[in-house]
């Protein structure tokens, strides 16, 4: 089985990050850390207690929070045994309290992190022909259009959902049934302006379901030169003038999650010219807290694990690119 599409980018990712000296990562490490609960899953940022000096409200752990962790301690190369092993149980729970694809993908990458880490096998009571079993679940979850949607109530294929249940396939080594059908449901969200929607009745493009599209057409099919110069052309237009990407052309500043999808689409595209890479740079920098952690964007507060993986993804994938183009590189 070829290696995953997650697992290469967080290989990408790690590469670059390696440059950073230790204590550097342990600090961003720690900042992981103090965001798990006692669980040993993590959560969102929550909301501010009333009561002063009291932790957070509803941070309660997530299988979506607690993969975004273990991606940026393992892109940071600090998930330890000992960080699987405290995860564990938590995942351990939550086998089966998996509603939608996120969950299913989160709960999934995080068990098999585990494993690899700690050795621990989250699967290993599971029936032999699980694979199997959880590409017919995948299937409830594909709609009319080609597509598949975050539940299995949705009557309307998603484009970021549809490249969750892509990487899902290849995680459990399954063959996604009817590939042609999905990439003609991916073709058809594009818009004029050159990038693609989420759902079909949406008119404009967006930063992310972008990424997800060419993500998709990249394992299932080709990426033509009018397809690239379009999708080049939608990237041109959603550079914010920070130095990274805005979510779409109505939305006036740039955040680290399309500056992180940006990026990565611009690389797989082979259009370095597309960003300045030193302002991309300063810009995702700027998040940074001195004490560990990325803010999402300039005019936020807070940090939080999901931020920061997308802060430490893009300057992996910046410092990756930056050192395979040295002329001593190989």
């Amino acid at each position: 089985m070829a290696h995953p599409y997650l697992f290469r980018l967080d290989d990408r990712v790690a590469r670059g990050l390696s440059r950073w000296d230790a204590a550097r990562r342990a600090r961003h490490h720690q900042f992981l850390l103090t965001q798990q609960n006692e669980d040993g899953g993590f959560g969102g940022r929550g909301m501010p207690s009333e009561e002063p000096g009291a932790p957070p409200e509803g941070r309660e752990s997530d299988l979506y929070y607690t993969a975004f962790a273990i991606r940026a301690m393992s892109a940071l190369k600090t998930f330890s045994p000992e960080d699987a092993r405290r995860v564990a149980p938590f995942l351990d729970a939550s086998r089966h309290q998996q509603a939608s694809v996120i969950d299913v993908v989160s709960w999934l990458y995080s068990a098999l992190m585990v494993q690899a880490t700690a050795g621990i096998d989250l699967l290993a009571q599971a029936e032999a022909n699980w694979p199997e079993k959880l590409a017919a679940i995948f299937e409830g979850f594909r709609t009319a259009d080609g597509g598949y949607a975050k539940t299995h109530e949705g009557s309307l294929g998603s484009t970021y959902h549809s490249f969750l249940v892509v990487l899902c396939y290849e995680l459990i080594g399954q063959t996604l049934p009817n590939p042609d059908q999905l990439v003609r449901f991916v073709r058809d969200r594009q818009r004029d302006d050159g990038g693609f929607v989420e759902i079909a009745p949406m008119k404009k493009s967006g930063t992310n379901p972008t990424a997800a599209a060419l993500a998709v057409l990249t394992i299932h099919s080709t990426i033509g030169r009018h397809l690239r110069d379009d999708v080049l052309a939608y990237l041109n237009d959603v550079r914010g003038d920070e130095g990274g990407f805005q979510a779409n052309t109505r939305i006036p500043f740039a955040d680290a999650l399309s500056t992180f999808t940006g990026y990565l689409t611009s690389l797989d595209l082979d259009a370095r010219e597309t960003v300045d890479t030193k302002r991309l740079e300063q810009f995702i920098l700027s998040l940074e807290h001195p004490h560990g952690g990325f803010r999402a964007a300039t005019w936020d507060q807070a940090t939080d694990v999901e931020y920061t993986f997308y802060a430490l993804g893009t300057l992996g994938l910046l410092w990756d690119e930056r050192a395979s183009m040295r002329p001593d590189s190989t």
